[in-house]
């Protein structure tokens, strides 16, 4: 079951086989005219406008910017948001975006690129130094917003995007905080599966089929897509943590057509960059400003966010949340510490 366990974890993020066979992503041109799917209700005291900005390297983000109705300062404190990996703004980051919009931030949520609305081609691909910029760009956007005080940006990163999340906080000196929750370290999950326990003769074999699999994308001229992280159906003896998964991403609670957990599949070479290129090695140098590492209790990712909290300097603080799982802090209200998220960005944005 271990070995199981550690290789399923490894194929949600290279892109390779343990759910269902989908050949392509879903149909970017039919994207515009999709009717807007939200798997939240926006709140009464917040407006959402539809965004885009560029990123370093020219590809389009899209996002929704979320603000209050009523502010209560003609400059309003920004966070920027993204995550879960293989998500989409209208679920888990949206929703974020859509609380802490609530409590008095200008609340940015956006696809990274390759994904959802975002631009970038091809499809569904991830890169450890573009979705790290990505964050950053997001900055500039809202720093660039006539309600926005630019000196008081912060970031939440969700999931996977927790780890791009503070890989660009440590380099990116505008950000003056920054919170995860159920945070992944994706380059580490995909090179050393869970635990790290992919032995070098596993990674060997993997990248050898990556690296086959790079003639047969040269000759066709388009890359060849694997199956959708999530499978369509369940039997109950998966992995406690593909059930969490499925239960969020493949039903009425979170699906998005968009997504690619929900909908589409990674490219078969989708690990070549995750891989090789490890994130984190300057997790240190986000001090001093602050950092707020937010996990489940019973989450199987819970061990990446007690080894950054070893890794970072102060000030930081781990706050472990009882009796919940990775997935409770996608959409999980009364689980998620919104009001702790609040008053930690409160506090440090000054």
């Amino acid at each position: 079951m271990r070995i199981t366990v550690f290789i399923a974890m490894s194929f949600l993020f290279i892109g390779q086989a343990y759910a269902q066979k989908k050949e392509s992503p879903q149909n970017k041109k039919n994207m515009k005219t999709e009717l807007e799917h939200y798997t939240f209700q926006l709140s009464d005291k917040v407006t959402r406008q539809k965004v885009s900005f560029k990123n370093r390297y020219g590809i389009t983000l899209c996002g929704d910017l979320y603000l209050p109705k009523n502010p209560q300062t003609k400059l309003l404190p920004a966070l920027a948001i993204s995550g879960p990996f293989g998500a989409v703004k209208e679920q888990s980051s949206g929703l974020y975006a859509n609380q802490m919009a609530e409590r008095g931030y200008a609340a940015l949520a956006f696809d990274p690129s390759y994904t959802g609305e975002s631009g970038g081609e091809p499809r569904n691909i991830a890169s450890s130094d573009i979705n790290t910029e990505d964050f950053s760009a997001s900055a500039d956007f809202l720093g660039l917003q006539k309600n926005v005080d630019r000196n008081k940006i912060g970031i939440i990163g969700i999931c996977g995007f927790g780890g791009f999340a503070l890989n660009a906080v440590s380099i990116d000196k505008r950000i003056k905080a920054v919170a995860t929750t159920s945070m992944y370290d994706i380059p580490r999950a995909a090179s050393k599966g869970y635990y790290d326990k992919v032995t070098l003769e596993q990674r060997t074999k993997t990248l050898e089929e990556m690296s086959l699999q790079r003639w047969k994308d040269a000759e066709a001229g388009r890359p060849e897509y694997g199956n959708c992280p999530n499978p369509n159906t369940i039997k109950g003896d998966e992995p406690q943590f593909i059930r969490d998964y499925y239960d969020y991403y493949k039903t009425e609670r979170g699906f998005h057509k968009r997504s690619i957990n929900s909908n589409g599949a990674w490219t078969k070479t989708n690990g070549f960059s995750l891989m090789n290129m490890p994130i984190l090695a300057y997790i240190k140098e986000i001090s001093p400003r602050p950092i707020l590492i937010i996990a489940g209790e019973n989450a199987h990712s819970r061990y990446f966010s007690e080894d950054i909290y070893k890794a970072a300097a102060e000030p930081k603080e781990l706050l472990i949340i009882p009796d919940a799982v990775h997935v409770d802090l996608y959409d999980r209200k009364e689980k998620i510490p919104f009001d702790k998220l609040d008053a930690f960005f409160k506090n440090n944005l000054k």
